[in-house]
């Protein structure tokens, strides 16, 4: 790993690494913010996937995590959300491509090649994690918008490797949404069997969650329509699943709302994973 920037923060350290992925095939790029307390002995992890067009650095800047992070003694990681470079296939359109991978493993040319987002955050970049950082194996994970639908769906699949969950405006159900049969689509082919393993409502109906989940959702999110929280809400009533989805009047899909209840998603992953 080579190390890109590294800021002083709450007493804690904001680091951005570049790496060699042999998952990706190409060189990805990722943030962690370790708090103070992890110079006295390894921390929990907190895992932060983001949305459409982001990077690492959208929530690392403007996600609001750090203070939070310190005062309850939590690293936090944030990955990109792609892979990326000149040789890696790409979009015109904003959400196909590097900047989109949907937290998926491709199956279909172009894509194959280079987009193994899935594998990345499961295998190689918890991996190097465990390997180089002070940090504890005990993982929560969440996520913005398609970042949500990347950390419901890896927890889902993976209740053996993360402790908690939760989402901020997460693409609940993509299966049946632009956000997400397109995309599916073009990585994974048009076989819809294929797409379940990667919607959260329809892995809800099938695995359950081990604990209790918590959602925020903006009420004036002016992508509602795409996110289809109500799918995911139905999902958690019919399969008694414990938590809760918080409608927040008047917050759209923007950092702001990430930024506006970050800490209560640090603080409520902290009480999970201590």
């Amino acid at each position: 790993m080579q190390v890109v920037s590294q800021n002083r923060s709450f007493g804690g350290e904001q680091t951005v690494y570049s790496h060699q992925s042999e998952t990706c095939g190409c060189e990805m790029t990722f943030a962690v913010y370790l708090p103070p307390q992890a110079h006295n002995g390894p921390v929990p992890v907190l895992w932060y996937l983001s949305g459409l067009t982001c990077t690492h650095e959208n929530a690392m800047t403007k996600g609001g995590f750090q203070e939070a992070a310190a005062d309850f003694g939590v690293a936090v990681i944030f990955p990109d959300t792609s892979p990326r470079g000149t040789d890696v296939a790409d979009d015109d359109a904003y959400d196909l491509g590097q900047g989109a991978g949907f937290y998926v493993n491709a199956t279909r040319d172009p894509w194959r090649a280079h987009f193994r987002m899935y594998d990345y955050i499961v295998n190689e970049l918890r991996d190097i994690a465990l390997k180089n950082m002070p940090v504890q194996d005990c993982h929560g994970i969440t996520g913005h918008s398609m970042g949500g639908h990347g950390a419901l769906t890896i927890a889902i699949r993976n209740a053996d490797m993360f402790g908690s969950l939760s989402a901020f405006a997460p693409i609940a159900h993509p299966t049946q949404s632009d956000w997400g049969r397109k995309q599916l689509s073009s990585y994974l082919g048009d076989d819809e069997s294929s797409w379940a393993e990667h919607d959260s409502t329809l892995l809800l109906e099938e695995y359950g969650w081990k604990g209790d989940l918590l959602i925020d959702q903006g009420a004036n999110d002016q992508f509602l329509d795409l996110l289809k929280p109500e799918a995911l809400a139905n999902m958690m009533a019919k399969r008694r699943q414990p938590g809760q989805i918080r409608i927040q009047q008047g917050y759209d899909h923007s950092y702001f709302f990430v930024n506006s209840f970050a800490r209560d998603h640090v603080a409520w992953h902290a009480e999970r994973l201590s």
